[in-house]
């Protein structure tokens, strides 16, 4: 362990000294903030210095680096697990106690960095934790967003979305690097010149902006690597203030051009109903790949020189879903334009380089770009994507019976669109699923043409979450509880936490469990009064869902649970049900009517089952809102019943399941995604499934048998009354009916399958509570979750990535 302090006496007068020259002031006359301001830049000076050596050893050894390109990285407050990686967390915590400081005051200061959204950011920054850990030199690739996706407030039930200023005192984590600031052309016209017998390409006429990177350091558990997440800022090239306008009052015209060029990395995700909210998004993430291409060549160059047929060698570029796609074509263009390669060789370099993640199997999601907003705005990468596609059509098997449709399938070019998925797969020399279902219907289903062609570039690399983070940072006390059991040594192997197995018959054992398990209820109760004004009882049973919203997620199925559990309670005192309190967090995104109405719905049902006097001794309903790292970090941990219900063979794979279950709490949830891997892992007996499989999903669309007014019919006490009360005012008192609801359900055939799945649904999670009164053996499933979660942790993730994919 590279401990950054040896002692407190070391760490203390380092600390007097950073809070006395960032404040001017002596350390008893400083606020919080200005302590907190202070511990993080020396924790980040101490990780700069080791990020030296870090770079040192990696440029000695002529170690392969690896690039992972991402449009999100959702990393959450870094400086406690920051100090647990580098070994010193106790020792900075009882040192600020002795100073009359307290550390978890000061780590509230600390913003949580708008760079993601969901489980594709999540997953970033657990692979940029584990590439630390496991010494491989890693390094991020995105964008550095103002205001992220948005802050999300309840008002009336509904979500409003408001700006998320995460940087509005700035981000003490992050450097500025002005001196690597890239240049980044959109539009133009392209011209060609011959030299030497061969045409020369290159754009004129852009419309130019700054891509300015910021780096952050990236802290391994042991503190002997230090990598970095390089964000990209966009900015004007050159200031150009209108000083006329500004004279003459016009204020916004005066500073348009700034205004302009800062568009493109002020928001996560920018609404592309429109033309400008799409052609923003493209600018976007034509911005970070062209940025982060550059960079990458640049330090290949500075070690290597140009000798490019090295470069697969010593550099790997991995594509985190579709969003970085242009990689292949922007590194292309590099290498043909401007190194002066010929394409064969340009082409074999770089397929070989770059991989890429696929994370959707649905094809109607799949990344789409029209042509003529595609080649209007980025001309050469244009070109290069359609030199691409007219050599992937010519040398394209013909021989073979039904040759037409699969080069239909696999064409990255075809009816007026660019196609980002086909395009990603053929410049890649890896594909991967995330989870083994979601891996089996990629190469049976979404991308069956391009496995029949090449098979052996298919693999599954099934999800992994940091253990470091969301069990030690994220939960203490049953972190210090495992610990004493089983020693440290699963914080640096996960795998050892399936050395607990043997304390599953020990009564006074899960006793400890039972009683760490109700702390971290109580610190989440305390949250929810505070940000939520809602009295939640510790005792009762927490049952959560906490997700990105979405359709097939089936937040709606929940909701209906709980609209079913009341109705029934209500119409009889004597309804036997153990008490719960059932919770709901996660965004909708913007433009995602159907998500946010969904979010209305349950906030309308929680107002009305929580004003409710006949029910609230057995169920109450919360919605936590702007869920994040940080909050997220408070409720997995109080979990109990972790809701994993999406539609089966829908979900690639979740990652809030991994948590979930490594916090000790048991899986009700359908078999899809990694739910798979978790009951394979843990046994059925030890998790509660429900509904139809995968299959039965394909058989029963494809009968076209499927008929939501049966389901209606056939049930009318319950879930027809449940239908009924979308439009009935029994929940509107709030804001009103869910006419939209109740009309995608009963006439859009409910493709979700929500009804088909309610019945099993209820009856599942009835006989699981059920069986919440034997504490013990509770406590006993929850432990043997933790005990085989250890598969899930995010470091064996990276170390197949380094070994099947990247060569690292």
């Amino acid at each position: 362990m590279n401990r950054i302090f040896e002692s407190k006496e070391e760490f203390k007068e380092l600390y007097l000294s950073s809070v006395t020259s960032l404040s001017g002031k002596p350390f008893e006359m400083t606020s919080d903030f200005d302590r907190f301001q202070a511990l993080v830049k020396l924790v980040a000076s101490k990780a700069r210095s080791v990020q030296t050596e870090t770079e040192k050893r990696v440029h000695d050894t002529g170690q392969k680096r690896v690039y992972y390109f991402s449009i999100e990285f959702l990393i959450g407050r870094l400086l406690d697990n920051y100090l647990i990686n580098f070994g010193v967390r106790d020792l900075v915590a009882e040192a600020l106690k002795e100073m009359g400081s307290n550390l978890e005051t000061l780590e509230e200061y600390e913003p949580d960095p708008a760079l993601g959204n969901g489980g594709l950011g999540r997953l970033a920054a657990c692979f940029l934790d584990s590439m630390a850990h496991e010494g491989i030199a890693g390094y991020g690739n995105g964008m550095r967003y103002r205001y992220g996706l948005f802050k999300q407030e309840i008002v009336n039930g509904a979500q409003h979305e408001t700006t998320d200023d995460w940087l509005v005192h700035g981000y003490p984590w992050e450097v500025r690097r002005q001196d690597k600031a890239v240049r980044i052309g959109f539009g133009g016209h392209v011209v060609g010149t011959e030299e030497n017998g061969r045409m020369r390409y290159h754009t004129e006429g852009t419309d130019d902006v700054l891509a300015v990177p910021y780096d952050i350091p990236v802290v391994g558990y042991g503190g002997n690597t230090v990598n970095k997440l390089r964000v990209w800022s966009a900015e004007p090239v050159e200031e150009e203030f209108d000083l006329d306008a500004f004279n003459a009052g016009d204020y916004a015209k005066a500073q348009a051009h700034r205004a302009e060029a800062e568009a493109i990395s002020a928001i996560l995700y920018p609404n592309d109903a429109g033309e400008h909210g799409r052609l923003l998004r493209l600018k976007q993430e034509y911005l970070f790949v062209a940025a982060g291409i550059n960079s990458v060549l640049d330090t290949f160059r500075k070690e290597h020189g140009s000798d490019w047929k090295l470069l697969p060698q010593y550099v790997a570029i991995h594509t985190n879903d579709t969003h970085p796609a242009m990689c292949g074509p922007e590194l292309m263009r590099v290498l043909v334009d401007e190194e002066n390669l010929e394409w064969d060789e340009a082409w074999d370099i770089t397929t070989k380089t770059i991989s890429y993640t696929n994370h959707t199997i649905l094809p109607e999601a799949l990344e789409k770009w029209p042509i003529s907003t595609f080649s209007k705005l980025l001309p050469r990468v244009y070109q290069i994507i359609d030199e691409i596609s007219r050599r992937y059509n010519a040398a394209f098997d013909r021989s073979q019976d039904g040759w037409q449709d699969r080069l239909r399938q696999t064409a990255i070019l075809w009816d007026g669109e660019v196609r980002m998925a086909n395009l990603s797969v053929i410049c890649s020399h890896s594909v991967n699923g995330v989870a083994k279902l979601h891996t089996d219907i990629l190469e049976r289903e979404t991308l069956k043409d391009f496995y029949a062609l090449t098979p052996q570039k298919f693999n599954n690399k099934t999800n992994g979450i940091s253990p470091r983070r969301f069990l030690a940072e994220a939960n203490p006390s049953y972190a210090k509880l495992i610990t004493e059991a089983i020693g440290t040594g699963w914080l640096d192997d996960a795998a050892e936490l399936s050395k607990l197995e043997a304390f599953e018959g020990d009564p006074a054992f899960l006793e400890r469990v039972g009683a760490s398990k109700h702390e971290n209820k109580v610190r989440l109760a305390n949250y929810v009064r505070r940000e939520c004004g809602l009295a939640i009882d510790p005792n009762s049973i927490f049952d959560v869902q906490v997700k990105r919203f979405h359709a097939y997620k089936r937040q709606l199925l929940n909701i209906f649970k709980v609209m079913d559990i009341y109705n029934r309670r209500i119409a009889d005192p004597n309804f036997r049900v153990a008490p719960t309190t059932f919770i709901f967090s996660g965004k909708a995104a913007s433009s995602y009517t159907f998500a946010k109405e969904t979010i209305r719905l349950i906030n309308s049902v929680a107002n009305v089952v929580n004003n409710d006097p006949r029910v609230n001794e057995v169920m109450k309903v919360c919605f936590i809102p702007n869920f994040r790292v940080s909050n997220a970090q408070l409720i997995y941990p109080a979990a109990e019943i972790s809701e994993q219900i999406s539609t089966a063979g829908m979900e690639a794979s979740g990652t809030s399941n991994m948590k979930l279950m490594m916090n000790g709490a048991i899986t009700l949830g359908t078999m899809d995604g990694a739910n798979i891997e978790i009951v394979n892992l843990a046994g059925a007996e030890n998790e509660k499934i429900f509904g139809l499989t995968a299959p039965e999903v394909d058989e029963l669309r494809a009968s076209g048998m499927h008929f939501a007014w049966d389901m209606y019919n056939a049930d009318p006490d319950r879930l027809g009354r449940v239908i009924d009360e979308l439009t009935d005012d029994t929940f509107a008192a709030l804001s009103g009916n869910f006419e939209s609801i109740y009309n995608e359900l009963m006439n859009g055939n409910d493709h979700d399958l929500v009804m088909k799945d309610f019945a099993s649904y209820v009856q599942a999670w009835e006989e699981l509570t059920q069986g919440y009164s034997d504490r013990m053996d509770w406590n006993r499933r929850a432990l043997h979750n933790t005990a085989c979660s250890g598969w899930f942790s995010s470091d064996r993730t990276i170390r197949e990535y380094r070994d099947e994919i990247w060569g690292a």
